[in-house]
């Protein structure tokens, strides 16, 4: 900490060690609930990047990770882990001061949420085909799972510890070096994770930290030695991605945005639906991809619907996101404040109606707060429900039937994520089955590591967690082997 109080990092973690950098350029960490800068880091540069490419090439081509048996890895990463759980009160309060979480949910969500990704990765690797022989037409074959490389993983700020793990833990796990691309909004709690890294016993050169702008992130993702991309952002964001990393041909998984629907079907207790879709809808204040933005609520029980929903919303702890008892914190920069405050107004331009919320919350004069605002009246082709706002501003739907609710929630762009509340739980997996998004839930709102999670259309490509998540940093080969040998 400096001598205005300010925490300042003045070195890189490249390689698995803290350096000065090569670049001169500056980040400077403002306090969504302040609206002060309270944090600088240095940013990273192009040669940055290249240093740090070359040392993941080293550790990759000739390094000891790569070729150290699962146990080895595991036994790495599990410190790894044990270290986020001790920690993770810790890197809850670094994330909520930088993105405005609030505390208790960064507490579930941000911090233990990805020790669980890290848990759950190593439960999947140990269960995981490695390798298998197969019975192939001319002979006997071997199929072998290989790591994929280096790895360039670009984590968004709203939640930079869960999807950070997501993509170093099955990478890791794989054999694979990786380069951490942190947003400029939060690169505070990649420090912990790197110091938490270098303790835990990773080989030089398998990890590096590289807090950088949208110029220097290309320039990663476009890098020839570079082997995977991860990448978790927004649709236009995805797609730029996609095109620099296609220039070396380079493999991408992209987990992007939604604008997932709540079906709330006739029959469905109200009492479950209301509590569990307010927690889906405004958790993380909004600035979450798979929340549940669009509520279709059938026309027999819309004012009953609209009435509780409403009532819940409002009710809900605004405030500092330090304070365990709030509920929704700032956003985490003026132009996502901005964002939904110009979509609450052309809501109304629409003829959307305001039926709780609508502005800045008068109890706070000073921060990036938006209230929590729910929208009545709201067609499925007004560019409210059809656009990702990624704030907490939600729109309820009415509909005729069921056929139409279905209709609804599968007519957008996005694919990523869903929920039906229903009296009758198979009916509601049918309904699951034909809703077309990569995650899907019945009477209740998770996420679970040992599935795979990703999305259909526009929300992305490729899937995270379980087998399949694992999946995405290898490298398939087959091994033909002499007829009739069996080894």
């Amino acid at each position: 900490m400096d001598g205005n109080g300010i925490v300042a990092h003045e070195q890189l973690f490249i390689g698995g060690q803290l350096v000065d950098p090569l670049g001169t350029g500056t980040i400077e960490v403002v306090s969504p609930h302040t609206e002060q800068v309270f944090a600088r880091v240095p940013h990273a540069s192009r040669e940055d990047v290249d240093r740090a490419v070359a040392a993941a090439r080293r550790a990759f081509d000739e390094g000891p990770w790569p070729r150290a048996t699962l146990d080895e890895r595991i036994e790495v990463v599990t410190r790894i882990k044990d270290a986020i759980a001790v920690r993770h009160e810790e890197i809850a309060r670094v994330i909520s001061s930088q993105n405005g979480s609030p505390y208790s949910w960064s507490v579930l969500a941000q911090a233990l949420g990805a020790m669980m990704v890290w848990d759950t990765a190593i439960t999947v690797a140990r269960g995981f085909t490695w390798e298998e022989r197969r019975a192939g037409v001319l002979g006997p074959i071997l199929v072998r799972r290989e790591p994929a490389g280096v790895v360039a993983a670009v984590v968004p700020w709203n939640v930079p510890q869960f999807t950070a793990a997501a993509k170093l833990a099955p990478a890791l796990l794989a054999g694979c070096a990786v380069i951490l691309k942190p947003s400029p909004e939060s690169p505070l709690d990649a420090y912990l994770l790197g110091e938490i890294a270098a303790e835990a016993g990773l080989p030089e050169g398998v990890l590096s930290i590289l807090p950088a702008d949208r110029e220097v992130s290309e320039y990663l993702v476009g890098h020839p030695g570079v082997d995977k991309v991860s990448f978790t952002g927004s649709v236009a964001a995805g797609r730029r991605v996609m095109e620099v990393a296609s220039r070396n041909l380079t493999r991408v998984t992209l987990e992007l945005g939604g604008k997932s629907a709540a079906l709330i079907l006739p029959d469905a207790d109200l009492d479950t639906a209301v509590p569990g879709i307010v927690s889906a809808a405004w958790m993380n204040n909004g600035q979450a991809c798979v929340a549940q933005t669009r509520i279709l609520a059938p026309r027999s029980r819309y004012d009953e619907t609209a009435e509780r929903l409403a009532s819940a919303a409002s009710a809900l702890v605004v405030g500092d996101p330090l304070d365990p008892a709030t509920q929704v914190g700032p956003l985490v920069a003026r132009r996502q404040q901005q964002r939904s405050l110009d979509y609450i107004a052309l809501g109304q331009q629409e003829g959307a109606k305001v039926l709780t919320g609508g502005g800045r919350p008068q109890a706070q004069p000073t921060g990036w707060y938006v209230e929590p605002t729910l929208f009545g009246d709201v067609s499925n082709s007004m560019r409210i429900a059809r656009e990702e706002i990624f704030g907490p501003v939600i729109c309820l739907l009415p509909y005729e039937d069921e056929a139409e609710a279905v209709r609804i929630a599968n007519d957008s762009e996005y694919g990523l994520s869903g929920s039906v509340w229903t009296g009758d739980v198979e009916h509601g997996i049918d309904i699951a089955r034909r809703v077309r998004t990569g995650t899907f839930n019945v009477n209740t709102f998770s996420l679970d590591m040992l599935g795979p999670f990703g999305g259909y259309k526009n929300s992305g490509l490729g899937r995270e967690f379980g087998p399949e998540g694992l999946g995405e940093y290898l490298e398939h080969k087959m091994v033909h082997l002499p007829a009739g040998w069996e080894g």
